[in-house]
């Protein structure tokens, strides 16, 4: 892999969704949610927390009524800026405020095998395989872990799928898929490990974590309790709300905001009270319920919105923003992924998500596709190129140049011409070539990104793990697997 990540930096293209007054208002709104009707926290250690801070709590329904002056004077206390480290420096994340980076997405259950084209269950296997892309491709600057690992069994699958990537890649890791206390004390030690040292891995963070709320307005229990140790050890952990116009929200797209945004900060405002300066990240992939059928859309105006308020809510509370923006409803590759997964990442981009997600996956997260994922790549370079925008000064002006030409000329031959040709973006799959040329082949960027991926899993094979850390890995796992087996009995 080439030791560089396409991130956009300091876009000159920028997007207002919302004013800085709106922005208040949801914020506003959102504290009198949390304060009045509260939030489930179905964790007595969260609860304890919670309650030993000052929050009003019903142990019966296991909901917490935080006042709004509390959640506020500790979301003050997550550190605006971070680094996500990788186990090579060169490919660290700055959490600036500054950048955009893309990742592969989560927790899809099937995939489109690139040498049979079988839809088929994912395994482990697949994890390292599609890792092993992952790491190959510039745009991609971080791992989530994709699929799961069917093959293994739940109370240690995580745990797997976080080895299989290492295994491979020594890009950031970012998981969805560890939602126990038990197997986040495996993760914290594999991955102390990998980092040389508790205090080693808290001043260089390579791995961080991403739970799941259980909306409308409540949280599970496991992934409360695993995201409070990740904290505990430095890893930044962030909460996502997925909450859906009409289901798991109001039909409104600025109440759905609000649901989701109580969510969110009411997470955050718990790992804070536990863990002061702690790591924190505001995450969310909100969507619309579809009115026919009231499933997830993966797609649609609602969606782009979405992608766009949610940072705002998350500069708002000066923390960095992980946001779902790819993942297309859209079965295959198609016109209908192109419309979502461009104008998704477009809107996240626009007002500088600091990590999008989603690259790969079809049907809503559920089935990945290798097809899909370099064509995801492909809309990244887009962005990457078009967000530089338009550099006006005397050199790009151009003036000698266009003299020099004059009226009928042609300026191919200038040295002007020499010397900035390379910065002009040039598509990998878009086909421009002549209609004469494609009418003869009939081929086109679905056979090319599926050509290509086949081509990177046949070649590229990085440098494996240290034997003895791979060892020591695998002895983690298993040792973990047996105390699960055994509480089972």
């Amino acid at each position: 892999m080439a030791k560089h990540i396409k991130s956009i930096h300091d876009p000159k293209i920028s997007l207002n969704i919302l004013t800085l007054e709106e922005v208040r208002k949801i914020h506003t709104a959102t504290l009198d949610i949390i304060e009045s009707t509260g939030v489930r926290f179905p964790s007595h250690q969260a609860l304890d927390i919670l309650e030993a801070h000052g929050a009003q709590v019903n142990r019966e329904t296991m909901v917490a009524k935080i006042p709004g002056h509390l959640v506020e004077e500790y979301l003050g206390e997550a550190p605006p800026t971070y680094t996500l480290a990788a186990l090579d420096p060169e490919l660290d994340l700055p959490m600036d405020g500054n950048h955009s980076f893309l990742g592969t997405d989560g927790c899809g259950v099937e995939i489109i095998d690139a040498f049979t084209g079988e839809r088929r269950r994912s395994t482990k296997q697949d994890v390292s395989d599609v890792a092993r892309v992952a790491d190959y491709l510039e745009e991609i600057a971080f791992h989530w872990v994709p699929i799961a690992a069917q093959d293994y069994p739940a109370y240690s699958r995580g745990l797997h799928e976080l080895e299989a990537i290492w295994q491979v890649s020594q890009k950031h890791l970012q998981t969805e898929s560890i939602y126990s206390k038990e197997e986040m004390e495996t993760a914290i030690e594999m991955c102390t490990l990998l980092a040389g040292g508790r205090e080693a891995l808290r001043k260089r963070p390579i791995f961080s974590v991403m739970q799941c709320t259980a909306g409308p307005l409540g949280h599970d229990g496991g992934s409360l309790e695993a995201g409070l140790l990740a904290a505990e050890a430095g890893l930044p952990v962030g909460y996502m709300t997925m909450a859906a116009c009409l289901t798991t929200g109001p039909a409104t797209l600025a109440g759905n905001l609000v649901v989701g945004n109580a969510e969110v900060i009411s997470a955050l405002a718990l790992m804070e009270m536990a863990y002061p300066g702690c790591p924190v990240y505001y995450a969310a992939a909100q969507t619309s319920s579809d009115l026919r059928t009231g499933g997830y859309t993966g797609g649609g105006p609602e969606d782009f919105l979405f992608g766009a308020a949610t940072n705002l809510l998350a500069d708002f509370y000066k923390v960095p923003l992980s946001m779902g923006a790819y993942a297309t409803g859209a079965k295959e590759p198609n016109w209908q992924s192109a419309v979502d997964n461009s104008l998704s990442s477009f809107m996240a981009v626009s007002t500088l998500a600091d990590m999008l997600l989603g690259a790969g996956l079809l049907h809503g997260s559920r089935i990945f596709s290798y097809e899909m994922l370099l064509m995801d790549c492909e809309i990244w370079d887009i962005h990457h190129a078009m967000f530089k925008g338009i550099v006006v000064d005397e050199e790009n002006l151009a003036l000698d140049v266009i003299r020099a030409v004059g009226p009928g000329g042609n300026f191919l031959t200038q040295r002007h011409t020499k010397l900035h040709m390379r910065e002009r973006w040039v598509p990998t799959l878009m086909d421009r070539r002549p209609y004469n040329v494609w009418e003869e082949k009939r081929d086109g960027p679905r056979q090319w990104a599926l050509e290509r991926a086949q081509h990177i899993l046949n070649e590229h094979h990085p440098n494996p793990l240290d034997p003895r850390l791979a060892a020591e890995l695998s002895r983690l796992i298993a040792k973990h697997e047996e105390r699960a087996l055994a509480s089972e009995k």
